[in-house]
């Protein structure tokens, strides 16, 4: 297989993996929504399926999270406790080797997962490969600690500081 196509492949795996993490968030709390109300001490795929479709589809979550009504609370913590999707999708190799090079697919995916602007991703990538001992400090290093090795960068450059809000 081209090398170039598996890349494509990768990047296209990390960015739905990217829009799956959005979903395992519990946006608004636990039980925001008419879904959560309907389906309320139920468990499985189905019940949780019907839930989010409910929610989904009838914009009562949103509705909920901007009157903090439905259950909704905005307030709350977001929170992931899946894997790492760097570490799920196998990109940390292929996002090591385009920052080392300053420039490539999977760097671009990964500034496009963190926030990134297109107008600053020339200069995360800069700023990326000149920090490349410090994002990937060892040959073992995880995809937890190299994103927040990347945050810890980018939060102490001008340019890109403002990106830098990840949850502590």
């Amino acid at each position: 297989m081209d090398k170039r196509l598996l890349k494509k492949g990768l990047i296209v795996g990390l960015l739905s993996a990217a829009s799956v993490a959005a979903q395992a968030d519990q946006a608004g709390g636990g039980g925001c929504g008419w879904g959560n109300m309907l389906f309320e001490g139920q468990r499985g795929l189905v019940p949780h399926l019907l839930a989010t479709t409910t929610n989904g589809t009838s914009g009562n979550a949103t509705f909920g999270l901007t009157s903090g009504t439905n259950g909704c609370d905005s307030s709350v913590r977001l929170g992931y406790g899946g894997r790492s999707m760097l570490a799920m999708n196998g990109m940390l190799d292929n996002i090591a080797e385009d920052m080392a090079q300053g420039k490539g697919e999977a760097l671009d995916a990964y500034a496009t997962l963190l926030g990134i602007e297109q107008s600053d991703r020339a200069h995360f990538a800069q700023v990326t490969q000149a920090n490349f001992s410090t994002i990937f400090s060892s040959p073992d290093v995880t995809g937890d600690q190299v994103l927040a090795a990347t945050v810890d960068v980018m939060s102490r450059d001008q340019q890109l500081a403002r990106y830098a809000k990840q949850p502590s």
